[in-house]
């Protein structure tokens, strides 16, 4: 375990160089007001993810509709007005239309190579096509009926069992469960909810995914004191994560790929799509497998 004290020691240099750089950028900003932080770390230190809604909702009735806040050296307009949303929204939607680079999304994700955190340009143009053309379009998600109505009968089938026998059913659990029994049947063709191994790896991946998505990296915050990460063990974690996760995905495309494997209208799934489009090429980005698993990913 590493001490803190030696972390703070290490990057005290740091931190003294970071702050006195940070206040000389700081005049050349005029942002709206919004509460006072600490140097370096800004407002990271009064904000809880917990209850993140209400203490913005706190502080747009003592700052107004529009506020600032610092994450570290990152900077953040908070709109909290319905009219103030619709002009950034709408109005300046190019301008206001980007997602901020976090580590933890960028590595999952294959540094953005999909729809959700891809900067806005003729990339993004071109994926938002491919999925609303080719894997969103009304024909296929119609297809794609009788495996939601399949699944929603084995849920109420399970917590019907649950009531004749007198047991609780965890809604939470059990709508979670069948969310993933019908996503991972549309885009990977098949349930891994059949055995107990590929279920646990399955829903394990998940999890680790969703705790990364949200995890704190000083990177993200501090770019120059992205080394604490690897000397904390999170930058571990999430490369530990992300092969495991580019391993499932290949093993997906590998599966699908195989000559011997049967296909029809009937059991295509996302994955064939979008390997029909890789294999013919019709599309005006480069469908490469890293791309492939990004849009699977989402």
């Amino acid at each position: 375990m590493v001490s803190p004290l030696l972390i703070l020691c290490l990057a005290l240099p740091l931190l003294l160089l970071i702050f006195f750089q940070n206040r000389r950028n700081l005049n050349k900003w005029h942002l709206p007001p919004g509460p006072k932080g600490l140097p370096i770390i800004g407002n990271l230190h009064q904000l809880d993810s917990s209850i993140l809604y209400l203490q913005l909702w706190q502080l747009s009735k003592k700052y107004g509709p529009l506020y600032s806040l610092k994450f570290g050296l990152r900077r953040a307009i908070v709109v909290s007005s319905a009219q103030l949303a619709k002009e950034v929204l709408k109005d300046h939607d190019l301008e206001c239309c980007g997602r901020p680079k976090l580590l933890g999304q960028q590595t999952l994700f294959y540094n953005g190579s999909e729809v959700i955190f891809s900067t806005y340009g003729e990339f993004w143009r071109e994926i938002r096509k491919i999925c609303i053309v080719h894997v969103l379009s009304y024909r296929h998600v119609s297809r794609f009926a009788p495996i939601r109505q399949h699944e929603v009968k084995n849920m109420m089938k399970k917590i019907s069992r649950n009531a004749s026998s007198s047991k609780l059913t965890n809604l939470n659990e059990a709508l979670v469960a069948h969310a993933s029994s019908i996503i991972s049947r549309i885009v990977f063709g098949r349930s891994y909810d059949d055995e107990e191994a590929e279920r646990s790896r399955f829903h394990g991946l998940l999890n680790d995914c969703q705790a990364m998505m949200v995890a704190f990296f000083f990177y993200d915050y501090i770019p120059l004191l992205g080394w604490i990460d690897r000397l904390t063990g999170q930058q571990a974690r999430l490369d530990g994560i992300f092969k495991e996760v580019d391993k499932f995905t290949q093993e997906v495309i590998d599966e699908h790929s195989d000559p011997s494997r049967k296909r029809t209208t009937e059991n295509e799934d996302v994955t064939d799509l979008l390997l029909q489009l890789q294999k013919r090429r019709s599309t005006s980005v480069e469908l490469t497998d890293d791309v492939v698993k990004a849009i699977l990913m989402v």
